[in-house]
């Protein structure tokens, strides 16, 4: 089985491909696919932010593949849930990675609260048109600093520490940070799901 991961962003491409190892389930991105542009990301929700990049790849792709594509947010306590559905342009579209990292140690600065929770929602469109949702959240801290850099495209990635657990994102191995993310429990069950499908 092939599927389209509504993506260009390399991180998260390693992150899931490495979910998939193992399955018969071939996962392509949007490069690989040969479709060109982005989804509007004008949604109100994370569910309707993923379900606008299944749909765009749907629409543009050469064949009715299934097409899969999640949006994350993290939600600060201290902030009243923000950044949540714009974290990826919390700092302006147009910051480095760095700088949204930095933009974060800002608007954090003097917080003594640092909980934060990440969410992620996969929307997936079936070849025949039906479309599902899976979740997956993790709650966890902000450092106050970077110990080290961000991954590619996750500026928060050098910064939050699941509870339990003594490294950042950025620290662990993607083996290990699939095992225990919310992003990797969201995608394992679209994994189980698709399994259950062929």
């Amino acid at each position: 089985m092939k599927v389209i991961l509504a993506t260009r962003n390399p991180s998260k491409l390693h992150q899931i491909n490495e979910i998939f190892q193992g399955s018969n389930i071939t996962v392509m991105s949007l490069d690989d696919a040969g479709i060109q542009g982005e989804a509007v990301e004008d949604g109100e929700t994370l569910e309707a932010n993923a379900l606008k990049k299944a749909r765009f790849a749907r629409e543009h792709a050469s064949f009715p593949y299934c097409t899969v594509a999640d949006d994350t947010g993290i939600f600060i306590d201290a902030l009243n849930g923000k950044p949540g559905v714009y974290s990826a342009r919390w700092a302006g579209e147009k910051a480095s990675t760095e700088e949204a990292t930095q933009f974060v140690v800002g608007q954090m600065k003097g917080i003594a609260n640092r909980a934060a929770t990440f969410k992620t929602v996969v929307a997936l469109i079936s070849p025949t048109g039906k479309e599902y949702f899976f979740f997956g959240e993790v709650a966890g801290k902000l450092l106050d600093e970077p110990r080290v850099a961000p991954q590619p495209k996750m500026p928060y990635s050098p910064l939050f520490i699941p509870f339990g657990e003594e490294k950042t994102w950025a620290e662990m191995t993607t083996e290990y940070e699939n095992k225990i993310s919310h992003r990797g429990i969201a995608f394992r069950k679209v994994k189980a799901f698709l399994e259950s499908m062929e």
